[in-house]
């Protein structure tokens, strides 16, 4: 798997947009950004400055950033610029009359809060599996309302909300080969109706962590731990239906490699020494236990993220 530049950037910007940052400047090729605390706080390592500022309520600096997405595309860009802008004479910018007799003072780095760094964000950097981890972290959990529409808001009534408890599951069939999926699966918490493919009653809706004016949120019949059950026990009956030929193939698979196993240490185990006896049986036992690890067939269910949505109850066809 790969990315190219173009898509690596819509990941990143997703994670600065959602995390407040400031962009300064932008390109096809880069941004410049000053990073939010919760961004700050979350990419740059620095927990003694932010115990600090937590402790004694200082204003917050945080630091900046020219992320570049194509790095031989942004520098060919700037060897132009550097080209066009014509070569200042030695002090330039300084005081004539000053560096007459004392001479230009030097150029000092730019350090501190102010300074912006460079770092080349490509696929399989190190700051791009930071995002990743950084947006797994802080994404696990949701709670998020439906922006209604003009034609949603009723003007003179409350309009109702509908709860719906939504996670993303993931499954894995494994033995000596492995196969992922993932179920994102959603549950009215009013009417217990199961919904698959979550995501598709998201699209085409605007929403926000606020929860919006001249609206009620329906009552729920379920707790979270009871549709958090239900989810999975309709994932676990939904798995029951699949063809398993796979395993049956890998436990075919183990056998064999059982039998090799059993047929190399055969004559070892006659060892009539007891010591060397000993250490051939746990080599053995140790190789069986390996092999069955390897080919069993194991089927696993996780839970990646979950959301609590609350949608409007006339989009959803519900009364």
């Amino acid at each position: 798997m790969t990315m190219t530049p173009q898509e690596v950037q819509q990941h990143f910007m997703a994670y600065l947009e959602a995390t407040e940052c400031t962009v300064i400047e932008k390109s096809p090729e880069h941004v410049t950004v000053k990073l939010s605390p919760q961004a700050d706080k979350m990419l740059t390592n620095r927990p003694y400055y932010w115990g600090f500022v937590e402790r004694t309520g200082a204003p917050a600096e945080t630091l900046s950033f020219s992320f570049v997405f194509d790095p031989p595309k942004y520098d060919e860009r700037l060897a132009k610029q550097a080209e066009s802008i014509p070569i200042s004479q030695p002090g330039g910018g300084q005081d004539p009359l000053l560096s007459r007799y004392y001479g230009s003072a030097p150029v000092l780095p730019v350090i501190g809060p102010g300074r912006v760094q460079r770092e080349d964000i490509i696929y399989g950097s190190r700051r791009l599996s930071q995002i990743w981890d950084a947006s797994r972290e802080e994404g696990k959990c949701v709670y998020l309302f439906e922006q209604p529409g003009g034609e949603q808001r009723p003007r003179t009534r409350s309009a109702p909300y509908e709860q719906w408890l939504a996670i993303c599951f993931k499954v894995e069939f494994s033995c000596d080969l492995k196969r992922e999926e993932l179920h994102f699966l959603g549950i009215s918490l009013s009417r217990k109706t199961i919904m698959d493919n979550f995501p598709a009653q998201l699209e085409d809706r605007n929403m926000t962590p606020r929860l919006p004016e001249n609206v009620h949120v329906r009552p729920a019949v379920l707790t979270l731990p009871q549709a958090a059950a239900m989810l999975e026990d309709y994932l676990i009956s939904k798995l029951g239906k699949l063809d398993y030929t796979w395993a049956e193939q890998a436990q075919i698979r183990l056998q064999e490699e059982l039998a090799i196993v059993d047929s190399y240490y055969e004559d070892l185990l006659n060892e009539p020494d007891e010591e060397k006896k000993t250490a051939i049986q746990e080599q053995y036992q140790s190789r069986r236990s390996e092999m069955e690890w390897q080919y069993s067939p194991k089927v696993s269910l996780s839970a990646i993220t979950c959301g609590l949505f609350h949608l409007c109850s006339s989009s959803n066809g519900t009364s």
